[in-house]
């Protein structure tokens, strides 16, 4: 007389969504790694240039380096140059 009720979800549902989950993952991982590992002289080569760019871009370019243009060191217009330091009291060789 008492009827038992089923549950929608089954444990058989469960495992293969899980299992569905792993396998994408695991083929994820695997894509991920082989495209690092074939590529990974040309991904080297755009870091160190993007390192390069950010150590030189406020300087004007990457003359030094082989680049197009030369180091253009000199202060802009708009600019003011460091004040000169004095020289330190009580060190100086007499006269």
């Amino acid at each position: 007389m008492t009827e038992k009720k089923k549950c929608p979800i089954s444990f058989n549902s469960i495992a293969n969504i899980v299992s569905i989950v792993s396998g994408v993952s695991l083929a994820g991982i695997i894509g991920v790694g082989s495209y690092v590992y074939l590529n990974k002289d040309a991904i080297m080569d755009d870091v160190k240039d993007a390192a390069i760019e950010s150590v030189l871009g406020g300087m004007g370019g990457a003359g030094a380096l082989g680049g197009a243009g030369a180091l253009d060191l000199a202060l802009p217009d708009d600019q003011a140059s460091a004040p000169q330091a004095a020289p330190p009291a009580g060190f100086s060789l007499p006269n």
